[in-house]
């Protein structure tokens, strides 16, 4: 992801990062599953996938240790 799609997932709610977060892992599976089946070709769009992924799950980590910290964030 580029850092300004970064900063949009940072002023989203942790249950609509939640939401993206699922779309994401859907996604990613049904990457895996056309990797298996033979009818992915780029390999590369599983890497980004699982890196997004990770950057969404990280940014819900970062909005809940701040709301622990400082109470509502």
């Amino acid at each position: 992801m580029k850092k300004s799609e970064l900063d949009g997932l940072r002023e989203l709610t942790v249950n609509e990062l939640q939401q993206k977060a699922r779309e994401t892992k859907s996604e990613l599976f049904n990457l895996r599953f056309a990797l298996r089946t033979g009818h992915l070709t780029d390999f590369s769009k599983i890497r980004a996938m699982r890196r997004s992924y990770a950057q969404i799950q990280t940014i819900i980590s970062e909005k809940r240790l701040s709301e622990e910290k400082h109470g509502a964030a």
